[in-house]
């Protein structure tokens, strides 16, 4: 072979080991199989903590019905000279009434967003129907009546200066009929215990007798009876000692003019020295009472009520 052809097959040779290992890496990247998708970690999708539910405005409202005296005999006189200084140093609505007569139906509707057809005082015509009663042991809070001169707990009738017209729960079958329920409907006697321990309800409903809630006898007399258990209530330990609210109220005016009613908040959170003239009624005070710890609306009554927002400050 001449050295000609000796050096053009080495020249051959040299070409052919440059060039095929880079096929080879080619091939071998075009073989290597793409990551399995189990193999790929994704980062994780955060989970967004729940907005904590924020706790409720009050932990307990009692609420004090006087009777039958409208705004205008109140306001300024000079036989109440303690519920017009209570107003006078907390909150007063001038714009809030009565919804029916007589006594019955607005103490229903208190309790339970309607008057459910009632436009008497009777004494049989029982109720099938949800109360705020209802609503507040589902929700796991607690209530109780206070009724003066009530002779046993959940007594059913009325007996001397007690008035069964002016409790409602026990009108309502769920709960009178219901040993256990019915209990926590008790003589005015057992508020101060109550209160002055660790059994205090998140809902007191107080009614005086006939003479002291100023139905039979005169507004001065329920003035004074206001004047020795208002401030007890709020210096009670139950009260005090936590973010407590006090509704005082009448249950209808004298049956003219707009029904307007005196009606005083006092407590935690209150407005000093505050007065509105904004239309309220009944409905308004459930209405507020249900907002204060989430409960659902009963009725077309309080399903349709403004709350006493305004009353609160912020």
């Amino acid at each position: 072979m001449s050295l000609v052809a000796v050096l053009l097959i080495a020249a051959i040779a040299a070409l052919a080991g440059l060039v095929l290992p880079g096929r080879s890496a080619r091939s071998a990247a075009r073989s290597t199989p793409p990551p399995s998708a189990s193999s790929v970690t994704a980062s994780p999708v955060p989970t967004p903590s729940p907005s904590p539910t924020p706790p409720p405005a009050y932990d307990h409202v009692v609420v004090i019905v006087m009777e039958n005296h409208s705004l205008e005999d109140v306001l300024g006189s000079s036989s109440a000279p303690y519920l017009n200084s209570l107003a006078a140093s907390n909150s007063l609505a001038t714009g809030y009434s009565g919804v029916s007569h007589p006594s019955l139906p607005n103490y229903l509707a208190m309790v339970g967003g309607s008057t459910f057809g009632i436009d008497s005082d009777c004494t049989d015509c029982f109720v099938s129907a949800p109360s705020v009663a209802d609503s507040l042991e589902a929700s796991g809070k607690t209530w109780k009546a206070y009724q003066e001169g009530l002779p046993s707990p959940c007594f059913v009738g009325s007996s001397g200066l007690y008035a069964q017209k002016h409790d409602p729960f026990v009108y309502f079958d769920g709960i009178r009929n219901d040993p256990a329920r019915c209990a926590r409907i008790v003589p005015f006697t057992q508020l101060p215990p109550d209160f002055a321990g660790g059994d205090a309800p998140n809902l007191a409903f107080v009614t005086p007798d006939l003479c002291n809630d100023a139905h039979s006898c005169p507004l001065s007399t329920g003035d004074a009876w206001l004047a020795q258990q208002v401030p007890a209530i709020l210096a009670s330990p139950a009260f005090s000692g936590a973010r407590s609210l006090l509704v005082v109220t009448f249950d209808e005016g004298e049956g003219g003019g707009s029904d307007r009613v005196l009606t005083v908040l006092a407590g935690a959170g209150v407005k000093a020295g505050y007065r509105s003239d904004a239309p309220y009624d009944h409905y308004s005070l459930l209405r507020t009472i249900e907002d204060n710890w989430g409960l659902a609306p009963l009725a077309a009554g309080d399903g349709a009520a403004s709350p006493l927002r305004e009353f609160f400050s912020p």
